[in-house]
C-alpha cells in the first residue's frame, strides 16, 4: 500500500534547517511521553541553520497516516520570534509554560489548543509524526488560534524561507 505524502510535498520547496530533540529520534519510534493515553506531553525541539532573513517560527505536528482523508494535525505552534531557537518539552501544554510572548497555539485536530499526542487507530500499522519547524519571513503569519490548522500550514507554506523536519513512527497494535 502506498502511504500518503508529507505535509510539505505539495508546498513550493525551500532550504532546509536542522531541526533536533532530545525526546523524539528521527527515524525511530515516538515515545509513550508523546502518546495521547500515555503522557501526552510535547517534545522538545531545538533548530538551527536557517537564513538571516527569518523573522518568525511556526511548529507542527502532523499525522499524514490518519483515516481522515486528510491527515491529523497534532500541534500548530506560530509566531514564534526569530530570536527563538527551541521549545522545552511540554511547552504544548495548553499552558503555554515554555512557549515565547507573543507565539500563538492554535487548535489541532482534537480540538483544543495544546499537544494532542499519537491515538492512530489499533492495528491500522504504523503512522509517521512529522514534527516540522517553519522559518518564515514575517514577524506575524496575520492568523489567530481559530484559524484551522490546514491555514496555518498552507499560510505558513507560502511564507516559508527555510524547513527541517523530525518524522518518528508510532503503531498500536
Amino acid at each position: 500500500m502506498t502511504r500518503p505524502p508529507l505535509p510539505h510535498d505539495h508546498q513550493r520547496p525551500v532550504p532546509g534547517l536542522a531541526v533536533t530533540s532530545t525526546d523524539v529520534p528521527d527515524g525511530g519510534t515516538l515515545g509513550q511521553a508523546q502518546v495521547l493515553a500515555g503522557g501526552n506531553v510535547s517534545p522538545q525541539l531545538s533548530w538551527s541553520g536557517f537564513p538571516a532573513e527569518t523573522r518568525s517560527f511556526a511548529v507542527t505536528c502532523f499525522d499524514p497516516d490518519a483515516p481522515s482523508g486528510s491527515g491529523w494535525w497534532h500541534w500548530v505552534v506560530f509566531d514564534i520570534p526569530a530570536t527563538v531557537t527551541s521549545l522545552p518539552t511540554g511547552a504544548g501544554s495548553g499552558e503555554f509554560a515554555g512557549l515565547p510572548a507573543g507565539a500563538v497555539q492554535a487548535r489541532n485536530d482534537y480540538g483544543s489548543r495544546d499537544f494532542g499526542g499519537a491515538a492512530p487507530p489499533p492495528g491500522h500499522g504504523p503512522h509517521r509524526y512529522v514534527f516540522s519547524v517553519t522559518a518564515l519571513g514575517v514577524d506575524r503569519l496575520g492568523l489567530d488560534a481559530d484559524t484551522s490548522a490546514a491555514a496555518i500550514g498552507a499560510t505558513a507554506g507560502f511564507q516559508a524561507v527555510a524547513r527541517g523536519t523530525i518524522v518518528a513512527e508510532y503503531e498500536v497494535k
